[in-house]
């Protein structure tokens, strides 16, 4: 009688499996991260005996915005689509004869019914459908117990200081990778995955990445009060920190950081100030204006002392500018010092302007730039040089004018040993060799 009830369970199983099913997903709050999905059963349907973690062959599944899907099967996710709209499942193992060739539907319909029958007609496997929320998880408030380090740097100053402070606000997250949630997290939830589960994990992480964020925030030389108007940098940087834990471990990842308030202590705002006004009063024209201020204020409160005098009151505030007191005019004249040293400096190291060369040859009598064959001034003739002479008035040696570049005019050449400086009587007809050093005569002796 076991094996005919087993055999009996085992074919009526097998054929209320053959079914193809509709899975889908009604709309999830901003509570829900991971639901599984459910199979649409109406009350005239003739599915209803199927099995609930079985999926046949050619099911439709609906997949909404904000929503990625996974397909689950013997624990393991086999499927995988986050694109909205009707996604079919024609790789499941469990045939379905309304979906491909029926006769081979049939054949694995009869192996199916051979399989369950070895588990006394149960399944023996599971398949769900589990629906990931890819939403931006907003509203997460968070609040600094204890007061956070905070490194203030001000390059312009010399300023770095590490200081102590109190902020609050909202932040918000969203499941960038939906397997390794599901995998590392939300596995083989019965029914719904809350945030509620996660998020004092996820907060308690988050303030810990949060002084390291404020390294990197203060690096860039943002000050501690402006940290308002850079919630894009700051969630860059928490994203950085949580890369490991959330994006790596978690599939999460921070969209933004809000900040309602930052406030210091009030010990570290009177020293930030402390220190920033006396590296104001380092420039010598800054503190000589804060001198000036101070002695104008204290002239007034002179001039208006009517329990000792004006005069008094005058008498001993001179008496304390010459036992040592700053001179303003001696800071202006500092500060004026100072803005003159980089533009003398630079005077200094302009190169000199050379004075323009005069063209033309020398006479004897002092007249220069003499152009022509004889002197402007005295008409003396122009003395003869070694050389040609360009129409410019330049005494070359080569072929061409080193000046404007003209080319030597067309003549018989004259010769003169480059070397030792030997002239034949016949200049146009030298020899081979020179006399006097034995050097070749060619066209590096042509002077003329």
């Amino acid at each position: 009688m076991g094996l005919i009830s087993a055999i009996t369970a085992a074919a009526g199983s097998a054929l209320a499996d053959s079914w193809r099913e509709y899975f889908y997903c009604e709309s999830m709050n901003a509570d829900v991260m991971v639901v599984k999905g459910v199979k649409r059963t109406g009350g005239k349907s003739s599915n209803t005996k199927g099995s609930d973690n079985l999926i046949s062959n050619g099911s439709i599944i609906a997949v909404n915005e904000g929503q990625c899907m996974l397909i689950v099967e013997q624990g393991k996710v086999v499927e995988v689509c986050a694109e909205p709209g009707e996604f079919v499942w024609d790789s499941s193992t469990e045939p379905s004869i309304f979906y491909g060739s029926l006769g081979e539907n049939i054949k694995k319909s009869f192996q199916q019914i051979g399989r369950r029958f070895t588990f006394g007609g149960d399944t023996a496997k599971d398949q769900r459908v589990y629906y990931v929320n890819t939403k931006e998880l907003v509203g997460n408030k968070y609040g600094t117990a204890n007061p956070v380090p905070f490194r203030v740097v001000d390059k312009n100053i010399g300023l770095d200081v590490d200081i102590a402070i109190r902020c609050h606000g909202e932040y918000s997250y969203m499941i960038a990778d939906p397997v390794l949630f599901y995998t590392h997290v939300a596995g083989n939830v019965p029914g719904e995955y809350t945030r509620d589960k996660i998020d004092s994990q996820l907060k308690s992480e988050l303030m810990t990445a949060l002084q390291p964020a404020f390294a990197k925030i203060s690096e860039m030389g943002i000050r501690y009060s402006a940290l308002p108007g850079h919630t894009q940098e700051i969630a860059d940087a928490l994203n950085d920190v949580l890369s490991q834990k959330w994006g790596e471990l978690r599939g999460l990842k921070v969209v933004s950081f809000g900040v309602n308030s930052v406030t210091a202590s009030e010990e570290d705002e009177k020293m930030i100030k402390e220190l920033q006004k006396n590296a104001v009063l380092t420039n010598p024209a800054m503190a000589a204006a804060t001198l000036t201020a101070s002695q104008a204020k204290a002239m007034e409160a002179a001039a208006s002392n009517t329990s000792t005098g004006p005069m008094m009151a005058f008498a001993g505030m001179n008496m304390a500018n010459m036992a040592g007191g700053m001179n303003a005019n001696n800071l202006y004249g500092m500060a004026a010092a100072q803005q003159a040293a980089p533009q003398q400096a630079a005077s200094q190291a302009a190169p000199a302007q050379m004075a323009p060369q005069s063209a033309g040859w020398t006479c004897a009598c002092g007249v220069t730039g003499n152009t022509g064959k004889f002197c402007s001034e005295c008409g003396a003739p122009q003395p003869s040089a070694d050389g040609w002479t360009c129409t410019c008035g330049t005494v070359n040696k080569g072929k061409f004018c080193q000046n404007c570049g003209g080319k030597k005019p067309a003549g018989a050449p004259v010769y003169k040993c480059d070397k030792c400086g030997w002239e034949p009587e016949d200049k146009s007809t030298p020899p081979k060799f020179c006399p006097e050093c034995g050097d070749p005569f060619d066209d590096d002796d042509i002077v003329q």
